[in-house]
């Protein structure tokens, strides 16, 4: 799974994004509360200040489900605010989506 978001384009703010995502400054919760979904793995890329968040998950992850919990967690919440002070939707996203799923165009694993 793929998804896409921007960060505010201002190197400090991008600066500070990045400082918040490295191990031992993400909050223990958020990481619990991400593998308690069944996400088996979860990598942020950035170019400039577009992301582009990949995520390997269980046969059985529900993406609705994660939203409700996600939804229903203080800590989760409060996070997300933190962390909505650095991104900005990209402008084809729905009122209310963060990150904006991504359609994959081609795999070299089809190519004959």
């Amino acid at each position: 799974m793929y998804f896409a978001l921007d960060l505010h384009d201002d190197p400090q703010s991008i600066a500070e994004y990045e400082r918040w995502h490295r191990p031992g400054q993400i909050w223990p919760e958020i990481v619990a509360s991400i593998r308690e979904a069944g996400v088996l793995d979860l990598e942020i890329f950035r170019t400039r200040n577009r992301l582009v968040l990949a995520m390997d998950v269980t046969d059985d992850f529900d993406g609705a489900a994660k939203a409700a919990a996600d939804a229903a967690n203080p800590r989760v919440q409060a996070w997300e605010s933190l962390m909505d002070t650095f991104q900005q939707r990209l402008p084809w996203a729905k009122p209310g989506q963060k990150w904006v799923p991504m359609e994959r165009i081609f795999s070299l694993r089809e190519c004959p």
